[in-house]
C-alpha cells in the first residue's frame, strides 16, 4: 500500500511553522524597520501638511504630525502622535514561509517562491500599517484628524473598509492563496488527483539512481 503524501507534509509543516514563527519573532525589529522606512517615505508624501516623520521605537512606530493638541504651561505646544505596530499584520510572512518550506520542492523553487511571496506579503503588511494610521486619523484623532482626511479627499467609509480588509482578511488569506497558486501540482498530488509533482518525481528518481549505483558497487566488491 502506497504511503499517504499528507502525513509527511503535516509532519514537515509541524516542524517548519514553529521554526519560521521563531525566526519571525527574533527578526521583528528588522521587519518593523523596513515597514517604517517605507511609511516614512509614503505618509509624508500623501500628507505633507500633516505628517512630518515616522519613527521606530522597538516594534512600535510613531507617526509625528503637525496637528497641535494643546499648549502647555511652559509655552510648549503638544502635537498629535499616532502609534501602532506592523507585527499584527506581519505574521503572514511566517505563515507563508512555513508552508513553502514544508512543501517538497527543489532548492531553487524554494528560493523563488519565498522571494516572490515575501515581497508581495510585505505590501500586505504595509497596507495594514498605513490603513491603521488612516483609521486613527479618521476616527480617533477628533476634528483635527478628520480635517486632514477631508483635505486629502478620502472617504471615511473607504478607510474603514481598507482597515478591516488589511486587518481581518489579508493577513490570514493572502499567504494561503499565494502558496496554493504556486503549488497546484503538489496539491493535486496531495489530494490524489494526479501523480507525484515533478519536483518530487525528480528527487525520487535521483534517490533510486543513487541506491542502484550503491548496490552495483557492493555487488562488484562481493564478486
Amino acid at each position: 500500500m502506497s504511503r499517504s503524501p499528507l502525513r509527511p507534509f503535516v509532519w514537515s509543516a509541524a516542524l517548519w511553522l514553529p521554526a519560521c514563527f521563531t525566526l519571525w519573532a527574533l527578526s521583528s525589529s528588522l521587519l518593523v524597520f523596513l515597514v517604517v522606512s517605507a511609511m516614512n517615505w509614503l505618509l509624508p508624501a500623501l500628507f505633507p501638511y500633516a505628517v512630518t516623520a515616522v519613527e521606530q521605537h522597538g516594534v512600535v512606530f510613531e507617526v509625528v504630525t503637525t496637528l497641535q493638541t494643546e499648549t502647555l504651561a511652559d509655552g510648549r505646544v503638544g502635537v498629535l502622535v499616532l502609534t501602532g505596530t506592523p507585527l499584527i499584520y506581519a505574521w503572514c510572512l511566517a505563515l507563508y514561509a512555513g508552508l513553502v518550506m514544508a512543501t517538497p520542492l527543489e532548492r531553487r523553487q524554494w528560493l523563488k517562491q519565498l522571494a516572490i511571496g515575501l515581497a508581495i506579503l510585505s505590501l500586505v503588511v504595509l497596507w495594514g500599517a498605513c490603513f491603521n494610521v488612516l483609521k486613527q486619523l479618521t476616527f480617533d484623532a477628533g476634528p483635527l484628524g478628520a480635517a486632514v482626511i477631508e483635505r486629502a479627499g478620502l472617504k471615511p467609509d473607504l478607510i474603514a473598509l481598507g482597515y478591516q480588509f488589511g486587518y481581518l482578511i489579508l493577513p490570514p488569506v493572502a499567504p494561503i492563496v499565494l502558496w496554493i497558486g504556486q503549488n497546484q501540482a503538489f496539491l493535486r498530488y496531495l489530494v490524489g488527483w494526479a501523480g507525484e509533482p515533478e519536483a518530487a518525481v525528480e528527487s525520487q528518481s535521483r534517490n533510486e539512481q543513487a541506491a542502484s549505483a550503491s548496490s552495483s558497487v557492493t555487488d562488484q566488491d562481493s564478486a
